[in-house]
């Protein structure tokens, strides 16, 4: 046997290899199908298991790459918007306000019907109502306000640069578009088409004029 020392050192390295070990699963591919499972089924509509099962993993794995369901829901969240939701992102480099509107709505229809892939939006399937999913909603309830913020900005910016009208309201305009929106989302999980879906985005921009927003104002009765 060897000296004191180099059973030491030997140990140390065996560690070392154990420790240093490539995980046997690709961690990209398996944020991947859990993001396509919690897209699918919502976060109360699935357990562990079935987490585990899509993403071909135990549950240890799960939790050493991972972390536990919510932070792996919140991995899939961030996933989804830099990923099938990055159209959001895209449509704010518009060079109109009118433009921002049209790219949003029309990457909402292409997201929520694409050929293969969950009808509607993560955002709306995995809305949770339960104690259990206050997690999942409380970070959706986060990811919605922010994407209105960001638009509302932009619209604002719109304004400062002339191209909506001084009196067009920049919050009022984005919870507009957020809400057709995620309206075309749920009609989506819903089982409606396409080209009806495409239909509800144009006559949502049918209220865009040229030069800003039609405002429709009504006296009201009696």
């Amino acid at each position: 046997m060897g000296s004191g020392v180099e059973y030491a050192a030997h140990m140390a390295g065996s560690r070392s290899v154990v420790m240093g070990r490539p995980r046997e699963f690709d961690v990209d591919e398996a944020l991947e199908r859990a993001m396509r499972v919690f897209w699918e089924r919502g976060y109360e509509g699935v357990s562990l298991t079935d987490l585990t099962k899509a993403m071909g993993i135990t549950k240890p794995s799960l939790y050493a790459a991972f972390g536990d369901k919510k932070e792996l829901f919140r991995k899939a969240l961030e996933r989804y918007t830099e990923g099938p939701a990055d159209y959001g992102t895209r449509a704010l480099e518009e060079p109109t306000a009118r433009g921002v509107a049209e790219a949003i709505l029309r990457g909402a229809v292409r997201t929520t019907t694409r050929p293969g892939g969950p009808a509607g939006c993560l955002g709306v399937q995995a809305l949770a109502s339960s104690e259990a999913g206050r997690p999942a909603h409380d970070m959706l309830v986060e990811w919605r306000n922010s994407w209105a913020l960001r638009l509302e900005e932009r619209f604002q910016r719109a304004v400062d640069e002339g191209d909506l009208p001084r009196d067009a309201d920049p919050r009022r305009l984005a919870r507009y578009v957020m809400t057709v929106t995620f309206g075309i989302a749920v009609q989506a999980a819903g089982g409606l088409g396409r080209d009806e879906l495409q239909d509800i985005a144009d006559m949502a921009l049918e209220c865009w004029l040229p030069n800003g927003v039609r405002r429709t104002h009504t006296e009201p009765s009696g």
